[in-house]
């Protein structure tokens, strides 16, 4: 008798297993997200440096300016809503342990010359960004120093970044830490 309720039993189970009923509505349509690094979906930020920036002086608006299309340095999709933050190299620092560390400082950034006080700053649309630099004097007497060879990192983060109470945009390393960028991550480029 234990055989036949065994048997029973698995052709019951059978029975139910392999049973279809009608199909049921379609499923809404999920948000496919901005592909990520390494195929992972997600809010990503992009950071590039531009190596060899020389402005051009206009004399009617007295600034030097540069100005460039997102486009032909990342295929990376920047949006509105999106920060462009930009830091200019200092130079290399002498550190305690005889090591030498990159220095790089958020613009705009000011400078006190004899000539009086100049400034680079930076203007930006989802689309290109103007880096120039602007003062209250004839900055056709700007050293070449200021002009001549620059560069840049320019960090595209995410609104999303911004509103983290942490988020210290002042500090390079920090901003690309909390994106998840490493050093090796940065492309290094030569103005177009």
């Amino acid at each position: 008798m234990k055989k036949v309720t065994l048997a029973l039993a698995a052709c019951m189970a059978l029975f139910f297993i392999s049973c279809e009923g009608p199909q049921g509505p379609p499923g809404f349509d999920g948000f496919d997200g901005n592909n990520g690094l390494d195929g992972q979906d997600g809010i990503q930020g992009q950071v590039f440096e531009l190596e060899g920036v020389n402005f051009g002086y206009d004399a009617e608006a007295n600034l030097w300016s540069v100005v460039e299309t997102f486009a032909d340095y990342t295929n990376f999709e920047i949006f509105e809503s999106d920060a462009v933050l930009v830091y200019r190299f200092d130079g290399q620092i002498d550190l305690a342990d005889g090591s030498t560390a990159d220095a790089w400082s958020l613009i705009p950034q000011n400078f006190f010359v004899p000539e009086g006080t100049m400034q680079y700053t930076v203007a930006h649309t989802f689309l290109d960004f103007e880096l120039f630099i602007d003062g209250n004097f004839d900055l056709s007497l700007l050293s070449t120093d200021f002009t001549d060879n620059q560069t840049f990192r320019i960090v595209i983060v995410p609104s999303e970044f911004l509103q983290s109470a942490d988020f210290d945009q002042t500090n390079i390393d920090s901003v690309m830490g909390k994106m998840g960028l490493e050093m090796n991550q940065i492309q290094k480029l030569e103005l177009q």
